[in-house]
């Protein structure tokens, strides 16, 4: 045989199988393209809808932001008032004291100088009844003497019995 000759008897059938294969191999390629195609699409649609979906997301999320940044802001301004209202309200408990404090300063003021005054009074008034004291002291000294002068001239007369009596009577006025 032939080399040839026989590879020939072959070529025809081999020639077949390869146009089969190749048919196959080009069917399964377009069913492959179109399939990675519809993949592709339908992929391209989720990274749409997801990218859609992300955008709302960060939309709401700023707006979101927005309103908590507004919140706080508003927080930040009642605080701020609050404290404000807080320190003119102790301000003004600290000045009411302060005058509080003042007007007892002024009134404890006024007191120590009455009882300064009230003290100069009483001192002169001590002062003034010591020579009352003094002075009636001296008085009773003299009468007692005129008394005893009396009594010793009245144990050598009869008429000044009369005076005696006067003088007692002054006595016991005196010492009342």
């Amino acid at each position: 045989m032939y080399p040839s000759q026989g590879f020939h008897k072959y070529l025809p059938e081999h020639l077949n199988d390869l146009k089969k294969e190749n048919f196959s191999l080009k069917l399964r390629i377009y069913f492959l393209e179109e399939r990675m195609q519809q993949k592709y699409e339908a992929s391209q649609e989720d990274v749409y809808k997801r990218n859609i979906e992300l955008k709302v997301e960060v939309e709401s999320l700023k707006r979101e932001i927005q309103e908590k940044q507004q919140d706080l802001d508003k927080t930040w301004a009642a605080a701020e008032n609050l404290n404000s209202h807080n320190e003119t309200e102790l301000r003004r408990h600290y000045e009411e004291r302060q005058q509080e404090t003042e007007h007892v300063y002024e009134l404890l003021e006024n007191k120590i100088q009455l009882l300064q005054e009230e003290t100069k009074l009483a001192k002169n008034e001590a002062e003034r009844m010591a020579a009352l004291v003094e002075a009636e002291k001296e008085c009773n000294l003299e009468l007692t003497e005129k008394l005893k002068e009396v009594t010793k001239d009245g144990e050598d007369g009869p008429g000044l019995k009369g005076q005696d009596d006067n003088h007692c009577t002054a006595l016991a006025q005196r010492d009342k």
